[in-house]
């Protein structure tokens, strides 16, 4: 039967002919659907299949919308003149297409992995789109697809990839920043791209990325293979300093042709007829979902227009870039790295954190530009309904202010298409089920808080904004006009004894990249939430454990002595259990409400998850699932 289903399949793409200008030469599946989930139903839905495959893409490099795209005019080309790319591609899409809700939901991989369903369905990260927790996606009807973009990483199993033109013999300068968190020496550092000259290789060390470089005794490497460098560390410099490499590296990929792949695919899916496309008649709609990377990916992809498919349609209705803060992506440039964004203790003068930073149009006080991410596509009137989420760890550790303030510091309002939500006290990113965990990076424990029930309501407010015009609640963040946005120096009321808060926090800078290392030319203001006594935003979406806590919750966590203490510990909340009493806190002089002088905390717990449903940010459904655990 499957021999037969992979003739069929492929008499089916043989006999298409592409639509004038397409861009998607083949849609090959590994086979025929397979039930998904053991055949599980969801609702009134029903059941799923999943199909697996392979998109192959041809880029016209005289095309605008793709000239855009780094060195595509001097990738190799086919027969026909075009730039080939080919992506992986995952669908779990209802198997009675009407019972569906006619929106093809794209979640762009991070680094290869499927995370919509660990964050709007809470299943384990591990089960890549192979467990449905708790089915809050198929009940809803949604059509889920995965496109492969990303190159420059070894994909394990299950995860999606794409397979990239390459520059071969084409060299240049390239540029590491490492931090090992360990005290191992030798220590091997990989490389993204094979070294050219063994000569070239240089490496400093500083403890923060504001010292000086340094090249101290003890300090040495090595090249232990065309993709490997191996340092000797120096004494003196604890598990958290920075060593800087650079290299003249070989053979840069395409990169930027990640963008096209996931506007291309889609496209397909959402127009082409007949049947090569799996999802033909069946998607009325498209929205779009990025986590961390995969929404600095949104954001870039929005702003370098790539969301006006080659025949002039927009792409995506409805994009949700979720924790990416301000920054976008080191994608589209030679000798680029999708892969890297740099964390608190190192530069922040690296590319992906390049103005513009917000969708409204600003100015660059150090450049004269004026710019904003909808620039492109409000040329081409392809611009779609952007719904920011960040946690308020982006607030902290990915300079999110500057989505509503100027490059110079004074407040702007967001355009009528976007809108912007920060969920208080959570970190970059919980996995399901996590629980409060030492950490030896991190002075503190860490913050285990799951985005999981408002990214459920704020998911289900896109779509009705896509889908009929019903417009989602306002943004909520903090800002300069309510008080609620300050200097990081003003954020915390109250010193708390245990609570390391030395108003640390990502700065903004520009930079001058035509010279390695970049020079710094001035910095941004960036502004971080203002807190309360426990040390959470006071703004934002605040989930009733923070209305009724045994224990503060911060959505930002120092780095512990010995791994470069003072700076962000990367990603990481922090967790400093309450006093249990007035008397306990009066003796340890803590400025935070005991548990005693609290309200009973089952009847608070209840109580704010009914606000947060009459105000838009809780579904009732996960209400009764709340108060259960």
């Amino acid at each position: 039967m499957n021999k037969t289903f992979a003739a069929l399949a492929a008499a089916s793409w043989l006999a298409l002919a592409p639509p004038a200008g397409a861009q998607v030469t083949t849609f090959d599946l590994t086979g025929p659907p397979e039930p998904a989930f053991g055949g599980q139903g969801f609702g009134g839905v029903g059941a799923y299949e999943r199909l697996t495959g392979r998109a192959t893409i041809a880029l016209d490099p005289a095309d605008p919308r793709n000239a855009v795209i780094a060195d595509i005019a001097a990738a190799p080309r086919n027969a026909q003149g075009r730039v080939e790319a080919s992506a992986d591609v995952v669908i779990l899409r209802p198997v009675d297409a009407a019972r569906g809700n006619g929106t093809m939901l794209l979640e762009v991989p991070n680094r290869g992995r499927m995370l919509a369903l660990p964050l709007f369905n809470e299943s384990p990260t591990a089960a890549q789109g192979r467990e449905p927790g708790n089915g809050f996606l198929f009940r809803q009807g949604f059509t889920l697809v995965w496109v492969g973009w990303q190159a420059d990483f070894s994909p394990a199993a299950g995860n999606l990839a794409i397979r990239l033109p390459v520059l071969e013999g084409v060299t240049g300068p390239m540029r590491e920043e490492v931090v090992f968190d360990h005290m191992r020496s030798p220590a091997p550092i990989p490389l993204a791209f094979p070294i050219a000259d063994a000569a070239s290789a240089r490496i400093t060390v500083r403890a923060r990325s504001d010292l000086p470089r340094e090249t101290p005794a003890g300090l040495t490497l090595s090249v232990a293979s065309p993709r490997e460098i191996t340092v000797t560390r120096p004494p003196g410099y604890d598990a958290g300093a920075i060593y800087e490499l650079t290299y003249t590296a070989a053979n840069p990929a395409i990169s930027g042709m990640g963008f096209a792949a996931v506007r291309d695919v889609a496209s397909f899916l959402r127009h082409t007829e007949g049947a090569a496309n799996p999802l033909a008649g069946r998607t009325q709609r498209a929205l779009a979902f990025g986590v961390s990377q995969s929404g600095r990916f949104l954001r870039d992809y929005l702003y370098l227009g790539f969301n006006q498919d080659t025949a002039g349609r927009p792409v995506f209705e409805g994009l949700m870039p979720h924790v990416a803060g301000t920054r976008r992506m080191f994608m589209n440039s030679r000798f680029a790295r999708p892969d890297k964004a740099p964390r608190s203790l190192q530069d922040p003068a690296w590319s992906a954190d390049a103005f513009p930073f917000t969708y409204a149009e600003t100015r660059n006080q150090f450049t004269e530009e004026r710019d904003g991410l909808l620039r492109r596509c409000a040329a081409s009137n392809t611009c779609p309904r952007v719904m920011q989420t960040d946690t308020e760890y982006e607030w902290w550790g990915a300079r999110a202010s500057l989505l509503v303030t100027e490059p110079g510091g004074g407040a702007i309002a967001l355009p009528d298409n976007v809108r912007a939500y920060m969920i208080a006290g959570t970190p970059h990113f919980a996995q399901p089920g996590a629980t409060v965990a030492p950490n030896p990076v991190c002075a503190l424990p860490t913050n285990p808080n799951h985005s999981g029930a408002p990214m459920r309501a704020l998911l289900s407010h896109l779509d009705a904004w896509v889908r009929d015009g019903r417009a989602p609640p306002p943004s909520q963040v903090p800002t300069l006009a309510a008080g609620t946005l300050v200097e990081a120096a003003r954020a915390l009321p109250a010193p708390v004894p245990g609570l390391p808060y030395t108003g640390i926090h990502m700065p903004a800078a520009q930079s001058d990249h035509s010279v390695l290392p970049p020079r710094e030319i001035g910095r941004f203001p960036v502004f971080v939430p203002r807190m309360d006594g426990d040390g959470v935003a006071v703004a934002g979406i605040r989930m009733p454990i923070l209305e009724a806590p045994t224990e503060s919750r911060t959505a930002w966590n120092p780095r512990a002595e010995g791994y470069g203490p003072g700076v962000l510990c990367p990603l990481q909340g922090g967790v400093l259990p309450l006093a249990a009493t007035r008397a306990a806190r009066e003796a340890a002089r803590d400025p935070r409400v005991s548990l005693e002088e609290r309200p009973a905390r089952a009847a608070a717990l209840r109580a704010a998850a009914e606000r947060l449903v009459a105000a838009g940010f809780m579904l009732p459904e996960d209400v009764a699932r709340f108060s259960a655990e």
